[in-house]
């Protein structure tokens, strides 16, 4: 299973958006970890005019370690099988 990561803010409605679409995607099977960057200084000091952000995290099961990588923003207007066909290219 691939592990996304949306970091995000209360009312923002592009993350939302977003958010609503990934929640819909079945194949690949995704798990959504929504961070909230109000939560954190340095989440709102880094994303605070970028959100919605997106990566793909990947565990390292010998390690135990997690390695975060970015993808690129889709765009908003993207219906939830063309935000599937965009996530293939990077996961």
């Amino acid at each position: 299973m691939v592990t996304l990561i949306l970091y995000s803010k209360p009312g923002c409605h592009l993350c939302e958006g977003l958010q609503e679409k990934l929640e819909q995607i079945q194949d690949p099977p995704l798990k959504l970890e929504v961070r909230d960057i109000t939560s954190r200084d340095d989440w709102f000091q880094s994303y605070q005019y970028e959100i919605p952000v997106l990566y793909k995290q990947e565990v390292f099961v010998s390690s135990g370690q997690s390695i975060e990588t970015p993808i690129p923003r889709p765009a908003p207007r993207l219906s939830v099988e063309q935000l599937q066909r965009f996530l293939q290219k990077y996961l």
